[in-house]
């Protein structure tokens, strides 16, 4: 198995070291946090490959990592003796690989058994290049022509595919190509359910339909017609036909239908699941790794709850690695299993407590990526909270939460400290609890998430005065009675009558918050809350 993998200048990162669990690997982050990198620097150091071609015949200048190459220039520019960037992808096996693979031979200079894969300045060509960086002006990118690759094992032996103990399946449902995925699908079920009589007489029906189309009346008329057409190229008659030889047999020609649909025009989630579930089955068996990327893409949530327990069932055994925007596949397969990107490396939330963990997975549709991949947060009881904060917020701010890169989340009820099990171990985002007092000294509410706020990244805002115990007395307490009529149009003759009425709508009285033009009194915990 993989136990880490450290990236020098490759694609986004400069420089990057992530241990890797021996199972489960889920690895989420923001848009261009580098997952996919990741799964596609395993597989270059594996196979020496990208998208099937060796490094060596797709090295290009945009493989470097953008920061290293502007250094690279820079230097250059300013007169020094600028060493073009070297990526290095080094992949650390465990302890069982093979001896042969041992050595120092990496960026960590550990002595391990492991492969890397190296794209460097070619000795062989520095005359050309010396004279090609005389003139700095014309160098916009690393010169990889003058570049040789070397994939090698941390003992500096050369490897080949034999010499790597570990094999990997990257699946992809977006680069599975639609035709060789029902070939293998169909043939899948020919040969678990045909016997070979069964066999030969479908390909004898199929030879028999294809000669009888040259039978028929329409297409005969047809021939005839361009029997008697110009003969500019060739000599030879000119008629239409199908081919009837080996080289064309009923299988790549006979198409599955789901519900007498054609496979393509079959709705994009049925295909991705399937494509995904055909890849498991092909390629699966005897892989050691599998890199499965994003999922989720065109499914609800019932077909991906499916797909879901499929992956894990077929993939027992092996080392998986999943990339994911959904909270769902993540509370499914486990939080303990989540490594959240950051340039440099990934942390891991496996030091949950085991109660938090049980309870994201039973109730996966909890947004929990949210909170993960959010610089900072908002956590509210119920959708009156959520859209009372959001009001409050732009009164203050000029724009709503989210346009700032602020997430106002919507726990449904109180499992506050279970977000903030998470919140403990995410200490550059900051997540802010609003909640209600429930008729207790606020004080008294504060003490009980002290654990929590120990942590700097967590606050607690919580409202004032017993008598005040939830949002709708808090908001009729800051803004008094003819306020509250004006905002929610109604004509109540006193505060308890208004407040029975927004207790038993309380999401049509937020929504009219929300909307008003009238300028609103927020109570106090909800101004510190988005201060």
């Amino acid at each position: 198995m993989l136990a880490k993998i450290v990236i020098q200048n490759y694609r986004g990162f400069r420089r990057f070291e992530l241990d890797f669990d021996p199972d489960m690997n889920i690895l989420v982050g923001d848009n261009d946090a580098g997952k996919t990198t990741i799964l596609e620097a395993i597989e270059l150091a594996l196979t020496g490959r990208i998208n099937g071609r060796p490094l060596a015949q797709v090295l290009s200048p945009y493989l470097f990592n953008k920061e290293a190459t502007e250094e690279y220039i820079a230097a250059l520019r300013d007169g020094q003796t600028a060493t073009p960037p070297e990526l290095i992808i080094d992949l650390f096996f465990g302890k069982e690989a093979p001896a042969t693979l041992k050595g120092t031979n990496n960026l960590l200079k550990l002595d391990e058994p492991g492969v890397r894969i190296r794209a460097a300045l070619n000795p062989d060509y520095l005359p050309e290049y010396a004279e090609f960086v005389k003139d700095p002006t014309q160098v916009r990118l690393v010169p990889t022509e003058y570049y040789r690759v070397e994939w090698l094992a941390f003992s500096s032996n050369a490897i080949t595919f034999r010499s790597v103990p570990a094999t990997a399946s990257l699946i992809d449902a977006s680069n599975i190509q639609l035709q060789s995925g029902v070939d293998y699908y169909l043939n899948g079920i020919i040969s678990n359910h045909l016997d070979p009589r069964e066999r030969v007489e479908l390909s004898r029906a199929y030879r028999s339909l294809r000669e009888a189309f040259a039978d028929d009346e329409s297409i005969v008329k047809i021939n005839e017609k361009l029997r008697g057409a110009p003969r500019d190229v060739s000599e030879l008659e000119l008629t239409l036909g199908i081919d009837v030889s080996q080289k064309s047999s009923w299988e790549s020609n006979i198409v599955p239908h789901l519900d007498d649909l054609p496979f393509q025009y079959v709705g994009k989630g049925e295909q991705s699941t399937l494509k995904v579930l055909l890849a498991l089955n092909r390629h699966v068996e005897d892989a050691h790794i599998v890199l499965v990327e994003e999922p989720e893409n065109h499914l609800s949530f019932p077909n991906l709850g499916k797909l879901v327990k499929k992956i894990g069932d077929k993939c027992k055994g092996k080392q998986v690695f999943i990339t994911t925007h959904s909270s769902y596949v993540l509370n499914k397969l486990g939080l303990e299993n989540l490594v959240l990107l950051s340039p440099t490396t990934g942390f891991r939330l496996d030091s949950l407590p085991v109660d938090t963990r049980d309870y994201f997975r039973k109730l996966s549709g909890y947004d929990t990526l949210r909170v993960v991949l959010a610089k900072r947060s908002i956590l509210v009881e119920g959708p009156s909270d959520e859209l009372i904060v959001q009001r409050a917020y732009r009164d203050v701010h000029d724009c709503l939460p989210i346009e700032d890169g602020v997430d106002v989340i919507n726990v449904r009820g109180l499992s506050f400290s279970r977000f903030l099990d998470i919140a403990t171990l995410l200490k550059a985002n900051m997540v802010t609890v609003v909640t209600d007092n429930d008729g207790k000294d606020a004080v008294d509410v504060e003490a009980k998430y002290a654990a929590y706020t120990a942590y700097p990244n967590i606050s607690i805002c919580v409202g004032k005065g017993k008598d005040r115990p939830t949002l709708e007395p808090q908001l009729l307490g800051a803004n008094g009675l003819a306020t509250m009529n004006s905002i929610l149009n109604q004509n109540f003759g006193s505060e308890e009558e208004l407040l029975k009425y927004m207790k038993a709508n309380k999401t049509t009285c937020a929504l009219a918050i929300f909307a008003s033009e009238q300028t609103i009194n927020m109570p106090e915990y909800i101004r510190d809350a988005v201060a």
